[in-house]
């Protein structure tokens, strides 16, 4: 795991502007044969958790997951891991409204769009839609930021709004929170409620 998180922290030096030498000495000594390629460190929570719920070892199974710090990002990274690069195979997540930088990035680094699964609108969406706002809340309830919920729906730019994107919203306010509901999310769903985008993944890789 932790030769998976160095190869990880390569590729974005490697991204930002640095040698790809060391990306690609661990991608051969760690094995990495699939680079996963997500937009941010929220969707990589959520897609390791799946896949240690479903009993995968990603690591072992030569698959790394990459947040690439936004879906403008995706040529950059498609060309420094698939044919143009380290000639990994690649597969990932995207957004709904951003799939066209997704379609663009790949087919400029020659790479094949199969393996990208969409999720409307973001993964965020799909979770709350498979767990159901109720859900939800007893999770942000449990959580402790049953307060700071209360006070962002009572805002006036939030009142009346639909439940499903204020929590959207919601998980976006501050610092830290998608990432670990994130992982909270999957972690609550009931088996064969995953959401299809993260579920297709998951099988595919």
């Amino acid at each position: 795991m932790a030769d998976m998180q160095a190869f990880r922290d390569a590729v974005n030096d490697w991204a930002a502007g640095g040698s790809g030498r060391v990306a690609g000495e661990l991608a051969e000594r760690v094995g990495v044969r699939t680079a996963v390629l997500v937009e941010g460190p929220s969707d990589l929570a959520a897609v390791e958790t799946l896949a240690v719920r479903h009993g995968r070892d990603l690591a072992g199974d030569g698959v790394c997951v990459v947040s690439m710090g936004g879906a403008m990002n995706v040529a950059r990274y498609a060309g420094l891991l698939g044919p143009p690069g380290l000639g990994l195979r690649l597969a990932g997540l995207c957004d709904e409204n951003e799939q066209g930088f997704y379609e663009r990035g790949l087919d400029r680094a020659g790479a094949p769009r199969e393996g990208f699964f969409v999720c409307v609108a973001d993964l965020e969406a799909e979770l709350i839609r498979a767990l159901g706002v109720a859900r939800v809340e007893e999770i942000v309830e449990a959580e402790g930021d049953l307060p700071a919920w209360q006070t962002f729906v009572r805002q006036p730019a939030h009142q009346g709004g639909v439940p499903e994107r204020q929590l959207r919203r919601f998980l976006g306010t501050k610092k830290g929170r998608k990432i670990r509901y994130g992982h909270l999310l999957v972690e609550a769903l009931e088996p064969g409620r995953e959401p299809a985008p993260l579920r297709d993944l998951l099988a595919h890789v």
